[in-house]
């Protein structure tokens, strides 16, 4: 009789144990899940920044060239002027 108390004693306790960490492996599943959402959701946040940055140094960059090309045409105009 003992041992038959003590083995559904062991199996309840045995299936209550297996409900509580099944749930905590949910919760802990959820929780991970929500963390690694964030922090995808930040690096894509960063890498646009990145490549908004990028997009605008190029863009300075054709600029300051178009500068630099207007400056040469004025300089070549000066000189010519100053030529004649």
């Amino acid at each position: 009789m003992k041992k038959i108390i003590l083995l559904a004693a062991l199996i309840t306790f045995t299936i209550s144990c297996k409900e509580e960490t099944k749930e905590k492996v949910e919760e802990a599943t959820k929780a991970v899940a929500t963390d690694v959402k964030e922090v995808v959701d930040s690096t894509a946040t960063k890498a646009k920044k990145i490549i908004d940055s990028s997009k605008v140094k190029e863009k300075m960059k054709d600029v300051v060239a178009k500068t630099a090309e207007k400056v040469e045409e004025g300089a070549k105009k000066v000189q010519e002027s100053v030529k004649k």
